[in-house]
């Protein structure tokens, strides 16, 4: 779906069909130097189970014009002012990584409009390693490897996907490719500086789900514990063998347990 944000071109993957603004939205966030395509599953089931998907390309990504943004906070006011361009006005919020603190803030800005919020591979602080914050700075491709060693689960590393042959790390890799020539560097440097979670988390008045994978390296489900108390009505669900690319490498877990919270929402 193509239309304009501020004047200048976005775009959002609709989960195959046309967004309908007279259903409740549900606005899908994807994390740094990442794009709508890491949640090709997710938004095609919703999309025919009483949702209207609206899975954006941040501004610089994917096949949304730049440039790209510098705050978690502009991008969570964009992406409100993204759901108004296409007349949505309920909706939930999802987010992944640095798309997590997105959704979050996006949230808590809508108020009694948001529906629910889930956040997956989220921890109230994302810090970022100086020498990956270089290596994307730079274009250097070893900041994606990084991110694709740190980012999936050690079963996704040798394999363990239901379909023979499927190279799930290798999506992801491609998918952060992409972004290493353009906004990887600049997400990073605003998930390092971004610091208001849990003050963000405490204006939320919705619903809300943290999926946290136990064998990711990157936002440890450990450190989540803040961010749930902080949050008015907030569970936790964890999944077992995965990493931090949850919505690539188990897609399937993952949207039972977005299904599953979200059931009856859809009002």
């Amino acid at each position: 779906m193509r239309f304009d944000v501020d004047g200048k071109a976005a775009f959002a993957a609709t989960g195959g069909r046309p967004f309908d603004p007279a259903r409740p939205a549900m606005v899908f966030i994807h994390g740094a130097g990442m794009d709508h395509t890491v949640w090709t599953l997710q938004t095609r089931y919703f999309a025919h189970h009483g949702w209207s998907v609206l899975a954006l390309d941040l501004p610089g990504h994917g096949e949304s014009a730049g440039p790209a943004l510098q705050t978690v906070l502009d991008m969570a006011a964009w992406s409100s002012r993204a759901l108004a361009a296409v007349a949505g006005t309920r909706a939930a919020f999802v987010g992944h990584s640095m798309g997590a603190l997105v959704a979050l803030e996006a949230a808590a800005l809508a108020g009694e409009a948001a529906l629910a919020l889930i956040m997956l591979g989220v921890v109230p602080v994302m810090g970022v390693h100086p020498d990956l914050q270089a290596a994307a700075d730079a274009g250097d491709h070893r900041a994606v490897e990084t991110m694709i060693g740190w980012g999936f689960g050690r079963p996704a590393q040798i394999g363990g996907n239901r379909a023979p042959g499927s190279w799930v790390s290798g999506a992801g890799l491609r998918v952060l490719e992409r972004g290493l020539r353009g906004p990887l560097g600049i997400d990073l440097r605003a998930s390092n500086g971004y610091g208001r979670a849990l003050e963000a988390a405490a204006g939320v008045r919705c619903p809300a789900l943290v999926i946290a994978g136990d064998d990711d390296r990157m936002t440890p489900s450990k450190g989540v514990g803040p961010l749930i108390e902080a949050l008015v009505d907030a569970r936790l669900t964890v999944l077992p063998a995965t990493g931090h690319m949850m919505s690539l490498e188990r897609p399937d877990e993952t949207l039972d347990a977005m299904r599953d919270f979200l059931r009856g929402k859809a009002v």
